[in-house]
């Protein structure tokens, strides 16, 4: 497995590990009522649920195992790979962040506006890198 791929698939395992403390959080929350402050994490768990766990794996094992582009540039441009990696990654700790700040406060809505820009640049990011990896079977007569 090549270098991209491990820090896409080990970052999303360090996601599911915040996700699922974030969750335990917001459970022992619910069970015990130790504050109605913590209840705001739950969309926080949902981020590092899906955007930081799901897409960040599956990013990560299509990147590997798609079908090579050449052999030259086995997988195509290597740097809309780094793009979608770094786009992704601070547009969610971004929201991690901000989102619960701008419940508690109020501001920092602005962050929230970067953080949705920077992760949607970064799926239009993958779609690029991966769109010609995609391919048919080709057919022997």
């Amino acid at each position: 497995m090549y270098t991209q791929a491990r820090y896409f698939i080990r970052t999303a395992l360090i996601y599911l590990l915040g996700a699922f403390a974030v969750g335990g959080l917001v459970l022992v929350n619910q069970g015990l009522s130790l504050s109605n402050r913590i209840g705001v994490l739950l969309p926080v768990f949902y981020h590092l649920l899906t955007v930081g766990w799901i897409t960040q794996l599956i990013c990560g094992v299509a990147l590997w195992m798609f079908p090579p582009l050449s052999r030259e540039r086995p997988r195509g441009d290597e740097r809309l790979g780094w793009f979608t990696y770094i786009t992704l990654n601070v547009g969610l700790l971004l929201r991690v962040v901000f989102e619960p700040l701008h419940t508690w406060t109020g501001s920092w809505g602005w962050t929230l506006a970067v953080s949705a820009l920077l992760q949607v640049l970064a799926v239009g990011a993958f779609v690029v890198a991966i769109w010609p990896r995609v391919k048919g079977r080709e057919r022997r007569a």
